[in-house]
């Protein structure tokens, strides 16, 4: 027996994580008795550090499973602000955190705490999907700007960004170490991208899931940059790092009158974080960073097979960034030279005839005005070495036949 019912208006404006469906594709195939190699997904397939996992374990048995405050265990809160003064060159306290079930409840609680309907909010495109989705959701105006390549990685689109503020624009979403393209700023660029921020009083979002996974040196904030502390709320998330993916924990961290409203949405979404999984974090901050070490290393290798790979061969030209566990080739000639125009078409072929499974431009966002060159993103964060080489050379052998 059905019920009429009517959806409220803004469940038009709400998108998905397009990686996902990718995944649904990819083991429809699989099922369907075909070997896949699983480039789509930024999933981790190495193991959460023994000791992380232990400490779980150990809070369970000593009774750590009930609510916690809202804003998550003192104890949590002050090794992240210790953290960030350490690796960011704030001074933070503890009133200048809030632990969050994962990276992504950050962006939609700073959208609420700051964001009026129709404010204006810059955020790149190609980016992560659930900037856009969050923004037009709760009845803000998502203007996009992108990114272009530079010399030996891609950069932002600082020109196009400054050309988009608006006297509607409130607000500015930066994924620095970027999600899907790598791409990275440089010294100038986090300079410019503060003074725009000061000049137009936009408040900031800084997405930083991939500040820690840097391959050669150090990563810098923008938060660093003159001004920006007292107006940017930075997004921490343990996924990475520590490769805990589905334990689902993070952080927001800025100025404490913005903590104190996202403390708040904690208790209205949800109370608490999952208390056992924080007193792992605790660990995973303060206890033997080796295993950190090691997984960079992994890591690493696997960036530059692939980069090696993709490179020989024909119609594929790809950077070689020095952060996040994603690849954004370029595919132009490749596509043009087997008959492809749209994406779609292109990933199901690939996948049917190499089983290869990885995500497009067209998944992190309808293309801007201008563009002209095609993309794939692969992330190489949940397949083996031996994995990548037999892909990669089966997605050559089919490009090039």
């Amino acid at each position: 027996m059905s019920h009429a019912f009517t959806l409220a208006n803004r469940v038009a404006n709400l998108g998905v994580e397009t990686a996902f469906v990718v995944a649904g594709q990819a083991a429809a195939h699989a099922a369907a008795g075909n070997r896949v190699y699983p480039f789509h997904l930024g999933d981790l397939n190495l193991a959460t550090p023994a000791h992380i996992t232990e400490a779980a374990c150990r809070a369970v048995k000593e009774g750590k499973t009930g609510y916690t405050a809202n804003v998550g265990i003192v104890e949590l809160r002050e090794a992240l602000a210790e953290e960030f003064n350490r690796t960011r060159n704030t001074s933070y306290t503890e009133a200048n955190v809030a632990v969050q079930p994962g990276g992504k409840p950050v962006i939609s609680k700073f959208l609420l705490t700051v964001m009026n309907p129709g404010d204006e909010v810059l955020y790149p495109n190609p980016g992560f999907p659930i900037y856009e989705s969050q923004v037009e959701f709760h009845g803000g105006v998502a203007v996009p700007y992108g990114t272009v390549p530079g010399e030996s990685n891609f950069t932002f689109d600082l020109d196009q960004l400054e050309r988009a503020i608006s006297d509607k624009t409130r607000i500015l979403i930066v994924n620095d170490l970027h999600n899907p393209t790598s791409a990275e700023c440089s010294a100038e660029d986090r300079r410019r991208i503060a003074e725009l921020a000061v000049k137009y009083d936009l408040m900031v979002l800084l997405d930083e899931a991939y500040f820690d996974i840097h391959y050669d040196g150090q990563s810098t904030s923008i938060i660093t940059e003159p001004g920006m502390k007292e107006r940017s709320v930075v997004l921490y998330t343990f996924s990475k790092r520590f490769a805990m993916t589905g334990w689902r924990l993070g952080a927001a961290l800025g100025p404490d009158e913005i903590i104190t409203i996202i403390g708040k949405l904690n208790v209205n979404d949800e109370s608490c974080t999952n208390q056992f999984v924080q007193w792992a974090a605790l660990e995973a901050l303060g206890g033997d960073q080796q295993p950190v070490r090691d997984i960079l290393d992994i890591l690493k290798q696997r960036r530059d097979l692939c980069v090696d790979l993709l490179n020989d061969i024909e119609g594929v030209s790809c950077f070689r960034p020095n952060a996040t566990f994603y690849l954004w080739p370029d595919v132009t000639e490749a596509m043009l030279n087997k008959g492809f125009s749209t994406y779609q078409e292109f990933i199901e072929s690939v996948l049917k005839h190499a089983g290869v499974s990885m995500c497009a431009r067209s998944h992190f966002g309808t293309p801007l005005p201008g563009e002209s060159r095609k993309y794939l993103r692969l992330a190489y964060s949940g397949i083996e070495l031996a994995a990548i080489e037999e892909g990669l050379t089966k997605f050559k052998a089919y490009l090039e036949s």
